[in-house]
């Protein structure tokens, strides 16, 4: 009998999910609003809804299957424990309404979603690490043991592998690569900090450093009639590829900063590879080149042009799926 696992991805706008093989073929996905949810008590609906339609999915089906597990991909997921805890975007407390320590807004998805499908295996991390077990299973790093996912998207998310191993540290959280502080003082990050390499080195970080140099620079530049809420970071890659000035040296100084940063990271893990995934790596060589030499330039030597800078082999618009159930086909192995 064909084995299946279901692989969610919850975003902050919606939720998808979809039945995938171990070879990473879809047979079914769907989708839900997540925003439709958007409160602590609407928690519940949620989850009720949620599986729902994927009953509904698997139910569409026309031969049978066994379900092996459900993986999920979701903010602030902890692995080890099967919650997301406290998620920014997610299942907020109404205006006017607090927790001192916010244990309201632990939820214990992975049980709650099991016990919709009769207690079957379900595990949960958060997104980035899904789209690094993704790659391991389905994508360019088979067959590697130590390599590192850098995805790039609104926020700068990132998924450490040692020998074969997701490393998620003692509490669950660990790789936030994206919150090692490249510049004292620096800009404001989403998390209250400053300095945060996710606040240079992402679709965000992108477009604040495409203002700063139209602020800073004369040079002619087609960005320049953009509002700033019109502005997206697809739109620096278009004016690039024409040459754009502004546009240029904004994609040689975000890939100045992620260089830089990964050659420190190189120190720690001493990867085989690094994959860069998401939004912002389909600029290819535009992000790619700069980000090869200003890591080999600030490389310690004994690892010099040993580390690849690679882009994932599993980018594409079902990814985040593929991502969430490799989470049950690597538990399988």
């Amino acid at each position: 009998m064909k084995k299946l696992a279901i692989g969610v991805d919850i975003g902050g706008i919606n939720t998808a999910f979809g039945m995938v093989d171990e070879n990473g073929d879809l047979y079914a996905e769907s989708v839900i609003s997540t925003k439709k949810y958007p409160y602590v008590d609407d928690y519940s609906a949620y989850v009720r809804d949620l599986c729902d339609a994927m009953h509904a999915m698997a139910q569409s089906l026309s031969f049978d299957y066994e379900l092996t597990g459900i993986g999920i991909g979701a903010p602030n997921a902890n692995f080890h424990k099967g919650t997301v805890e406290n998620p920014a975007n997610l299942w907020k407390f109404r205006d006017g309404e607090s927790d001192p320590d916010e244990s309201r807004r632990i939820f214990p998805l992975a049980d709650d979603i099991s016990k919709c499908f009769g207690g079957v295996r379900t595990l949960i991390t958060n997104d980035a690490n899904a789209a690094t077990i993704g790659e391991m299973i389905y994508g360019n790093a088979r067959g590697m043991k130590d390599f590192i996912m850098i995805t790039l998207g609104t926020g700068l998310g990132s998924g450490f592998v040692a020998n074969g191993e997701m490393i998620y540290g003692h509490d669950g959280f660990a790789g936030e690569f994206g919150h090692i502080i490249v510049e004292r003082n620096g800009r404001e990050c989403g998390c209250g900090r400053r300095g945060c390499l996710e606040a240079y080195v992402s679709a965000t970080g992108i477009k604040r450093t495409a203002f700063e140099l139209m602020a800073r620079m004369t040079a002619p530049s087609r960005l320049r009639s953009i509002a700033y809420d019109d502005f997206d970071a697809s739109m620096i890659s278009a004016a690039a590829e024409q040459g754009d000035p502004v546009a240029l040296e904004a994609f040689r100084f975000t890939g100045e900063m992620l260089g830089r940063a990964l050659a420190d990271i190189v120190t720690v893990t001493s990867p085989e590879a690094i994959f860069l995934f998401g939004g912002l790596s389909k600029a290819g060589k535009l992000l790619f080149e700069p980000t090869q030499w200003y890591m080999e330039e600030n490389m310690l030597f004994v690892f010099k042009n040993k580390v690849k800078l690679l882009p994932s082999g599993i980018q594409g618009k079902n990814a985040a799926i593929l991502g969430a159930s490799a989470l049950i086909w690597q538990d399988t192995k």
